[in-house]
């Protein structure tokens, strides 16, 4: 069973970036898509970014659009969230998941995502 692990969470201003990343314990998810999610205190779960298998189709939330960029390095089986002008409303856990089918598209629900990671925290201060 895959392990995702996340790092690069901290605290930081408004207006700074931070670069996340999710390293995979194997090299399957080179076959899947990949998303981030985060979740704020009393708030829902919900998808930030999302990438398809081969890395050539994103999809981002409204609210990050222009800020934040997904990639991956499918040979070193991790994949990034690069957030830049980030804004308190930013502040939450994220997560990176796998989704359930292999060479698939973007997946856009959290349901089609079967794997998860532990989470990193993210503190944007105004």
């Amino acid at each position: 069973q895959v392990q995702l692990v996340e790092s690069g969470g901290g605290l930081v201003q408004a207006g700074d970036s931070l670069r996340l990343s999710c390293a995979a314990s194997d090299r399957t998810i080179i076959k899947y898509p990949m998303g981030w999610f985060r979740q704020a205190p009393g708030r829902e779960r919900e998808l930030v970014a999302a990438i398809n298998w081969s890395g050539d189709t994103t999809y981002y939330a409204d609210p990050v659009k222009g800020r934040f960029t997904i990639s991956r390095t499918n040979a070193n089986n991790t994949v990034y969230l690069q957030m830049n002008s980030l804004k308190p409303e930013d502040t939450a856990v994220y997560y990176c998941a796998r989704s359930f089918t292999a060479f698939g598209p973007v997946a856009r629900s959290g349901d089609r995502y079967g794997y998860w990671g532990q989470g990193t925290q993210v503190t944007v201060s105004s």
